[in-house]
């Protein structure tokens, strides 16, 4: 099995910074995606940010050029650095991860999710 801590949500006033983490453990052979979704009171879950494992990058529109998401394949570890934050970037955030346990085995794990609050 595979499990995911998350760390790193809070409480941030608009235009600050805050950065949140997901570390994986468990039987893992490979990660392949690692990804933020995000889910607002009343909304369904969003993309936010992917990184494949070559490194390459993909950006929801409301967060291109304020986020970055990045990845520390050593310690199988994603992050997302949030910057310039908005009221609207409110949500709870979870860490997917996409990857394989060796032998034909493939998973897709969640994170518990963090609260991340943006105050005007």
């Amino acid at each position: 099995q595979v499990q995911l801590r998350e760390s790193g949500g809070g409480l941030v006033q608009a235009g600050g910074s805050l950065r949140l983490s997901c570390a994986a453990s468990g039987s893992i052979f490979s990660i392949d995606n690692m990804a933020w979704y995000r889910q607002a009171p009343g909304k369904g879950r969003e993309l936010v940010a992917v990184i494949i494992t070559g490194g390459n990058t993909n950006y929801a529109d409301s967060v291109r050029g304020r986020f970055t998401i990045s990845r520390d394949n050593a310690k199988n570890t994603v992050y997302l650095q949030m910057n310039n934050v908005k009221p609207e970037d409110t949500a709870v955030y979870y860490c997917n991860i996409k990857g394989s346990a060796g032998l034909g085995r493939y998973f897709e794990v969640w994170g518990q999710g963090t609260q991340v609050t943006v105050s005007s």
